[in-house]
């Protein structure tokens, strides 16, 4: 069932995209005061009154309250997140020592972390070895003690107990409502479907919402793919069907999937199919325009003009630092998601350009090798994307970077044993600060969080555009698929499956089938080969997928993703400008509670999908 399928597939996106929340971690204290100094809540006094100073409670954090048995020394307590790779332990606070004569345990309150599991370490505070270590994922809002204690006097044996004294909330419990909330209106739209097969309801609403005409008036900003399928003979009028359409519908489905996802995890719900897709709609639409433009330098001159509009929008609109007042060249930062998208879509779109055929026989070119019709006629492509990861290869493993070992991938700061702190992103962070300058790049990356790095780094730096044309490029891979296997469903679908085989081969061999050791580990914020490899294998997939509902079998519609991918340019920008704004934002009552910002979160991403679906309507595309 069309509207069915896409509820459901909205539910699980925003169900997933509730689960990789990350509000912020809880930000380890300094190395502490110096010796004899007071620590944490206090020296002496009970638990009771450790409680009572504690911190207020904070989203993601839990409360340890550590109870010292022992007479001497005082105890140097620290943690290591389980999602900090090779990192030191960062230090949270000092445990004095027991009150013998009163027989009062030394005690000491702190917040710990409850997005990753936590390694504790208690050691003596003059250079002793370790008394404990304890692996433990506390849970938000909880009350721990930790209690050190003498087992035995003779023996000198130490215990370290965790005792849970107010169980954790569930934090996941908003998921769930909101899932149920979705299904709710999956449910309402499953029994307006059942009202559409009443032939009286059925003409009235078709004749209201007039498909026909609008799909006819249908232009993507990102390309205008023409439907591979032949026309439906079926005379029954749907509001999906290809007899009126003139675009594949997957398409436009599979980069409104990507845009949504963006758009709440850039809400906080929590990037880059949405690359994929562009080189898709690129082989496409380049393919129609060749067909009714005369002369390649039209073309040009349009590849041009729009990549020059994505790069000004994102430079000048989309820009995170005019937050901070009126832009100017002290402040102003050059590389972006939209300037990435741009720059990406000028090398893609010129470089299939320069070895198009225009003519209606643009995508029936004669191969002597059938099954790869898709691929020999392109060889010089392939070669200029070789040749461009050659380039991002040597760049990135053999530039010498001052400071920092040749071929560092790592996130500097605490990670690497702190031994690299101003390392962060290597070759990719040195090119940028050196080029653009350290005030002209974002200022606050996200391994600023776990890795506690100082080094401004960003994310749509120089180096991993190389990285973002490729998959770009492999996005015109599957445009090609499209173009060159027309009207035969299931070579285009065994195309996408074999591709995708493929990219998850050459993942598993880059990172040898692990998270961090491998040859080169997937990591999204320097644009790794291996991460896009990764997520083409995925694409692909995702891709086939969608491609056998929306247009062989037409079981979904594409709804509700099919209306924000029209209008992806117009969604991005406004979701980015009017973040801040009511009614995608507003003052909470409970800035700590995880429910009321899932709400906040998933009613501004509803809010562009109806307005999209709105704009849809009025029949508005904004077209650059």
């Amino acid at each position: 069932m069309a509207a069915a399928a896409g509820l459901v597939a909205a539910a699980a996106a925003a169900a997933l995209g509730a689960l990789l929340m990350a509000p912020g971690l809880t930000q380890p204290h300094g190395e502490g005061p110096p010796e004899g100094a007071g620590a944490g809540a206090g020296a002496g006094g009970g638990a009771a009154a450790a409680v009572e100073r504690r911190p207020p409670g904070r989203m993601d954090q839990a409360l340890l309250v550590v109870r010292n048995e022992l007479p001497a020394p005082r105890l140097r307590l620290a943690a290591l997140s389980g999602a900090c790779h090779q990192c030191l332990y960062q230090f949270l606070a000092f445990v004095p020592p027991s009150n013998g004569s009163l027989r009062e345990p030394g005690t000491v309150a702190v917040m710990v972390d409850t997005q990753h599991p936590l390694t504790l370490l208690l050691n003596g505070s003059v250079g002793d070895g370790e008394l404990c270590k304890i692996q433990y994922h506390f849970g938000e809002f909880g009350n721990y003690s930790l209690v050190v204690k003498t087992l035995s006097t003779s023996a000198k044996t130490v215990s370290c107990d965790l005792v849970i004294n107010e169980g954790p909330i569930n934090s996941y419990l908003p998921i769930l409502f909101a899932f149920l909330v979705y299904m709710g209106i999956l449910a309402i739209l499953i029994v307006g479907r059942l009202f559409m097969k009443i032939d009286p309801v059925r003409k009235w609403v078709y004749k209201k919402l007039n498909p026909r005409e609008t799909d006819r008036l249908i232009n993507s900003e990102l390309g205008s793919p023409n439907a591979t399928d032949s026309v439906s003979s079926d005379p029954t009028p749907r509001l999906w069907s290809t007899a009126s359409r003139q675009r594949l519908r997957s398409l436009d489905t599979f980069r409104g999937l990507s845009l949504i996802i963006m758009v709440f995890v850039n809400y906080g719900g929590g990037k880059y199919w949405f690359v994929f897709i562009m080189g898709t709609s690129t082989s496409l639409s380049l393919s129609s325009m060749l067909r009714w433009e005369s002369s390649k330098w039209k073309v040009l001159r349009k590849i041009l003009w729009r990549s020059f509009l994505l790069i000004l929008l994102g430079i000048i609109v989309v820009n995170p630092n005019y937050c901070l007042g009126p832009l100017s060249w002290d402040n102003l930062r050059i590389p972006g998601v939209l300037q990435r998208l741009g720059f990406t879509y000028l090398v893609v779109a010129a470089l299939e350009l320069l070895f198009a055929r225009a003519g209606p026989e643009s995508g029936t070119l004669e191969t002597p090798c059938p099954a790869l019709q898709d691929i020999l006629p392109y060889w010089p492509q392939w070669i200029f994307i070789l040749v461009l990861e050659v380039i991002w290869l040597c760049l990135t493993f053999l530039l010498p970077v001052p400071g920092c070992p040749r071929g560092y991938l790592g996130p500097g700061g605490i990670g690497d044993f702190g031994i690299y702190p101003n390392c962060t992103g290597g070759a990719a962070g040195y090119i940028d600060r050196l080029l653009l300058g350290e005030k002209h790049i974002y200022q606050h990356p996200s391994s600023s969080v776990i890795y506690q790095t100082t080094m401004p780094y960003d994310p749509e730096g120089i180096l991993g555009t190389i990285n973002t044309i490729f998959m770009a490029f492999l996005g015109l891979q599957a445009g090609k698929i499209i173009l060159f296997y027309k009207d035969r469903h299931k070579q285009i679908m065994s195309r996408f499956f074999l591709w995708s085989i493929v990219m998850g081969v050459i993942s598993a061999i880059l990172t040898k089938c692990s998270k961090e050791e491998g040859f080169i580990p997937i990591n999204k914020n320097l644009w790794s080969i291996s991460y896009v490899t990764t997520m083409s294998c995925f694409a692909f997939i995702l891709l086939l997928l969608i491609y056998y509902l929306v247009d062989v079998k037409r079981l979904w519609s594409g709804a509700p993703f099919f209306y924000p991918g029209m209008n992806s340019i117009l969604i991005y920008i406004g979701h980015e400008v009017f973040e801040n704004y009511f009614p995608f934002k507003w003052k909470m009552q409970d800035s700590q509670s995880h429910a009321e910002h899932l709400t906040q979160n998933l009613t501004a991403t509803t809010l562009w999908v109806i307005i999209s679906y709105l704009l849809y309507r009025r029949r508005i595309f904004w077209k650059i």
